[in-house]
């Protein structure tokens, strides 16, 4: 009799890869997404319209993790937070190469400098005029609805965490937005889709911005 034995062999996960992150957008919200990622040591590149060089001193306080970059190389990373005033979106992100399914944060809000205006949307939310100019992107809105100077503080507060709203129309960006948000020390909760998350985070018109809002538990 002849035995036989059968090798069997356990598959192996390779594990997963962190996503590269880059910030185009060094103005308050810009540099406070830079701050936050800082604080936890997660590597971004910062971009700006200046040019890296006027990055320096900003990427010198803030620490090793952040480093300056162009417009082109911030846009290239797996996670792209797009943090621009409002009515010089188009030029920043125009003549940027397809976004090829990578995940584009809005954090913008529709408001125009210096008065603080409400922008004309024609009826539109500002996260689909951001989709339009990102072509090829997973759009998540995230990031907008707290006050710079709020964002960039730790999000622990009274023993609870700082709640950080997101939506989306795909799941597996969302779910990628929402580990972020959740190893940055937030709470995140999910809106849904955009065209019902964006309109409630928006600012003006959504009723969630600005909000202060901790969970606890």
């Amino acid at each position: 009799m002849t035995a036989t034995t059968t090798s069997t062999t356990t598959p192996t996960t390779a594990p997963t890869a962190t996503p590269s992150i880059g910030i185009i957008g060094s103005g308050a919200i810009g540099s406070a997404v830079a701050t936050i990622l800082a604080r936890h040591g997660i590597p971004a590149t910062l971009s700006n319209s200046r040019g890296p060089d006027s990055l320096k001193d900003l990427v010198r306080e803030l620490g090793p993790s952040i480093k300056a970059g162009t417009r082109e190389e911030a846009a290239s990373k797996d996670i792209v937070f797009v943090a621009v005033n409002w009515g010089r979106l188009p030029a920043a992100l125009a003549g940027l190469p397809n976004f090829g399914g990578r995940i584009v944060i809005d954090t913008n809000n529709p408001i125009e400098a210096p008065l603080f205006k409400p922008a004309e949307l024609n009826g539109r939310l500002s996260s689909e005029i951001v989709a339009d100019l990102v072509p090829g992107a997973r759009v998540v809105k995230a990031f907008n609805h707290l006050a710079a100077a709020l964002l960039a503080t730790d999000p622990a507060d009274k023993g609870g965490k700082r709640v950080m709203f997101y939506s989306g129309d795909d799941a597996a960006a969302k779910a990628t937005v929402a580990a972020l948000i959740t190893k940055l020390g937030f709470s995140g909760i999910d809106l849904g889709a955009l065209a019902v998350g964006a309109r409630l985070a928006q600012f003006p018109g959504g009723p969630l911005p600005i909000l202060n809002l901790v969970q606890f538990g």
